[in-house]
């Protein structure tokens, strides 16, 4: 059998095959329902797939040319399109835009006898929902069809229980992300457009960039959003401790396994698992969970059977290069190819400070009322504090600036105005604790145990540090703005923002990373 990018060696076995029907069996009356369109130019192959189908109980029609399958899927309502890659004139990517473009409910699986990373991959960005190497066994046909079954008969359910919920409530309870960076914007722009999808989606930046929170949005903008969103850190649990809470257990399989566990690929059967640290997960368990991903399989700890077959849409987070970690050998390259269908890449909070008064205010009033309630009246930001914590280097990001803003909240006074120096910081945040500020006048910490001179020029350099993170931050990082403001020309600006290593405000990355 033909190997294709990604997929394991691993062969199915008959019991493996009667397994499979077993777990995922669909009432005969629900594939009677389904239609299914097989495009193929090879008679023989085509004709294969009809009569297992048909022997499966679906309704089934096939041809052999691209344009006559674009006519098909303009005109009929189909559930699943099974379609070779490579037809001429009409391509099989072709097929797969126009019949997406007309239902982008559709199901559509791409056959190829010439699997390539390059032409899967784009062939699930552009809404494929996976692809089939030539040759394949009926066994594989029936169990990737059987799949696809259930993911309609899901999002069918899915769809009854929402128009239900908004029904019930007047409303759907959609998530809403704040920033109107643009780098921020596209991620989200993206996010939304891909939670439409079963595809798998990888989020990276560094950590506080709110991956989870970008996860959570995704699944509560999907059609899985009435199932569980289930959520695995890979970084917080040893190995083997790991393997059991995702895949399950039997009874005996280790000490202490006195009972069969189901896994949290069970749990989220039907809506997702999101992968949180997915760099940190041992390459014994990406090889299994690879077979999750290509087949839907389950084996638990200790088990030599098929478990379940589960349908999961994946999201995963690392706040590392994914390509680099799979150059260093942590993360699997066909695991990747998987799970990176969709990357988003979220921007730090340093290149978006424009948000910092949109999420410091957001932060300040919900965190005023989680601790004081809502009769008392809540502080506010003074222009100058706003500016001040757009001056801080936020390592943390939005994490960072969230905790400070709570431990302000829990000690600000009703209705009182904030200023900078009510703004608690630490050592560690990058700038000198309040205390210290205060007991030396302002002065850099420890500055009046230096000779004279010393101390002079370490003061003057604390001045032309904290002056120049403001002026900055208060012309909004125009350049120009700044030197005006200032009062001297920009040759001078840049040379002593280039002499104490403060950078302009650079373009920001991409979020398509």
């Amino acid at each position: 059998m033909a190997q294709s990018p990604g997929r394991s060696h691993t062969e199915f076995t008959a019991a493996d095959a009667g397994a499979i029907a077993d777990a995922s069996a669909l009432p005969a009356e629900f594939k009677a329902e389904l239609r299914v369109l097989i495009v193929d130019d090879d008679r023989t192959l085509r004709e294969g797939c009809v009569s297992v189908l048909e022997s499966e109980g679906y309704q089934v029609t096939s041809t052999g040319r691209g344009d006559e399958a674009i006519s098909l899927v303009q005109s009929r309502k189909w559930d699943i399109v099974l379609c070779d890659l490579f037809l001429t004139p009409i391509t099989g990517m072709e097929v797969l835009k126009a019949t997406l473009t007309h239902n982008k409910d559709t199901i559509v699986v791409m056959m190829t006898g010439n699997p390539s990373i390059t032409t899967s991959i784009e062939a699930l960005r552009e809404g494929a929902w996976d692809y089939l190497p030539k040759p394949f066994a009926a066994t594989h046909l029936q169990v990737l069809i059987g799949r696809a079954s259930h993911a309609i008969k899901v999002a069918r359910e899915t769809r009854d229980m929402d128009a239900q919920v908004t029904r019930d409530s007047g409303n759907s309870d959609k998530m809403v992300l704040l920033g109107v960076s643009p780098s921020f914007r596209k991620a989200v722009e993206l996010a939304r457009r891909v939670a439409a999808t079963d595809a798998s989606v990888m989020i990276t930046g560094e950590s506080g960039t709110g991956k989870e929170l970008i996860a959570q949005f995704i699944h509560r903008h999907s059609r899985r959003a009435s199932r569980q969103l289930v959520a695995i850190n890979c970084a917080a649990m040893p190995e083997p401790l790991l393997e059991s809470e995702m895949f399950g257990h039997r009874k005996g399989a280790f000490t202490g396994a006195d009972r069969d566990k189901p896994g949290l690929l069970e749990t989220a059967n039907g809506g997702t698992l999101f992968l949180d640290e997915l760099t940190e997960m041992p390459l014994s368990i990406q090889a299994k969970l690879l077979r999750v991903l290509q087949d839907g399989v389950v084996r638990r700890v200790g088990s030599e059977q098929v478990d379940a077959i589960v349908n999961v849409r994946f999201i995963s987070a690392t706040n590392r290069e994914p390509a680099d970690a799979a150059a260093t050998g942590i993360l699997r390259e066909d695991l990747l190819y998987r799970l990176r269908v969709v990357p988003i890449k979220l921007p730090s909070l340093r290149q978006r400070m424009e948000d910092i008064p949109l999420l410091a205010n957001h932060f300040l009033a919900h965190y005023w009322g989680r601790h004081h309630g809502s009769t008392e009246a809540s502080p506010k930001f003074s222009d100058e504090a706003i500016a001040f914590l757009r001056t801080r280097p936020w390592r943390g990001n939005v994490r960072e600036l969230q905790n400070v803003i709570e431990h302000l909240a829990v000690l600000a006074e009703a209705g009182s105005i904030v200023r900078p120096d009510d703004i608690p910081l630490h050592e560690e945040d990058g700038g000198m604790s309040r205390g210290a500020a205060a007991s030396e006048g302002g002065f850099p910490p420890n500055v009046m145990g230096e000779a004279y001179h010393t101390a002079k020029e370490k003061v003057i350099a604390h001045f032309e540090r904290e002056y120049l993170s403001r002026l900055t931050a208060r012309a909004g990082f125009n350049m120009s703005k700044a030197a005006r403001l200032a009062d001297i020309d920009r040759t001078t600006l840049y040379r002593l923002m280039e002499k104490h290593g403060i950078r302009r405000d650079e373009p920001a990355e991409t979020t398509e990373g």
